[in-house]
């Protein structure tokens, strides 16, 4: 199998999951228990927490676990509204965020706040420029994600919070790192934003694992779920120590030598879209710089098509979510892209372990099948 689409999910090592097995089997007490099993379970969490944090940048009483990242979304957004309950009820947000963010969003002007959702140009860009003409005093909360998981664009974030302490803004600033973290530099004491979120399933670890940092600004936050006081009794529940184990253990082996890991990936997304771009009829969207994602579009094959018969080769890439309940995606409406060209959109995402091999056997698929196989619009 060739495997390209690391922005979806990522393969779990074989070190990770040996990680999660041996919490499970040898480390399987409730950390709240007092004896010493539960103390080694209480232990491993607080050393994972440790690890995360270190990557991340910043400390270990920032950093909440969570299930995944829209946990960590939704969470963010609605703790960010009741800290600023007096400050207003609005939020803005861009047109082209996660699912995660917009839905909730939603729910939140059926529950009286106002949203603003700014639009990203042609490339899929957005501008701090943009923030700062939306701003108001009522605005409670900037929430824009750090890179955009269909184009890679790399949004402001770090301008947007520059300005919005030039501004002195009440507003809080959160952003989606999911597709950012250990994915670009950045760290979390300098981002300047207030509210990060992170997954570890994009990273090498196990699915229902996340986590969110809460920064010095957030005070008093509102316990996501109350009961038995876990996570510093913003979040109950046992904590989940095997896939938190597995999220550790990922995290430490994406962290050792990032800097090769990431000039790696950058390379790789250069040969592709070199390759990828010499084929008649495929054209780039956007103009995403994150190193893991390129966008383009197969203008006039219709992505699911292709996916679904370069999955029948072995070839794992994404229709780059261009189809959702039979829809076209929010990302590429709100960017403009034409009916016929959003329709072709193909999202190919790399890892560490992505070869250049790989990216030729895809062109070579691509091209062998684009007329024979594959049905135009």
């Amino acid at each position: 199998m060739i495997y390209l689409d690391h922005a979806a999910t990522t393969p779990v090592p074989e070190e990770v999951a040996h990680a999660v097995y041996d919490t499970l089997v040898s480390g399987w007490g409730n950390p709240s228990s007092q004896y010493p099993i539960g103390k080694q379970a209480r232990d491993a969490v607080a050393a994972a927490r440790e690890t995360i944090a270190a990557a991340l940048g910043c400390k270990s009483e920032q950093f909440v676990f969570t299930s995944c990242g829209s946990e960590s979304d939704n969470w963010a957004v609605r703790l960010a509204l009741h800290q600023n309950r007096h400050a207003g009820k609005h939020i803005i947000t861009t047109a082209v965020e996660h699912s995660a963010i917009l839905e909730t969003c939603k729910a939140l002007e059926q529950e009286g706040c106002s949203v603003t959702y700014l639009k990203p140009d042609k490339n899929g860009d957005i501008t701090a420029s943009q923030v700062e003409s939306a701003l108001r005093d009522d605005t409670a909360l900037v929430t824009m994600m750090l890179v955009n998981n269909e184009t890679g664009c790399i949004f402001p974030v770090a301008e947007v919070a520059q300005l919005l302490k030039a501004k002195k803004s009440r507003a809080l600033l959160h952003t989606d790192a999911v597709q950012a973290f250990l994915k670009i530099p950045f760290r979390a004491d300098t981002l300047g934003a207030d509210l990060i979120s992170v997954s570890a399933h994009k990273l090498g670890a196990p699915k229902g694992i996340g986590g969110l940092y809460l920064g010095e600004r957030i005070r008093a936050p509102k316990p996501l779920i109350f009961g038995g006081g876990q996570e510093s009794g913003l979040r109950s529940g046992t904590e989940a120590t095997g896939q938190i184990a597995g999220f550790a253990k990922a995290v430490e082996l994406r962290a050792d030598h990032l800097d090769d890991k990431l000039a790696h990936v950058a390379a790789i997304k250069a040969y592709a879209e070199e390759k990828l771009l010499a084929l008649d009829g495929v054209v780039r969207i956007g103009d995403g710089t994150a190193p893991h994602i390129l966008s383009i579009s197969l203008v006039g094959y219709p992505s699911a098509n292709v996916v679904t018969e370069l999955g029948a080769q072995g070839i794992c890439i994404s229709a780059g979510s261009a189809c959702h309940r039979g829809q076209l995606s929010h990302v590429y409406r709100a960017m403009g892209l034409d009916k016929k060209t959003a329709a072709g959109v193909l999202r190919v995402s790399f890892g560490p372990e992505t070869t250049k091999e790989e990216i030729d056997a895809l062109v070579s698929a691509l091209k062998a099948h684009r007329d024979t196989r594959f049905p135009m619009l």
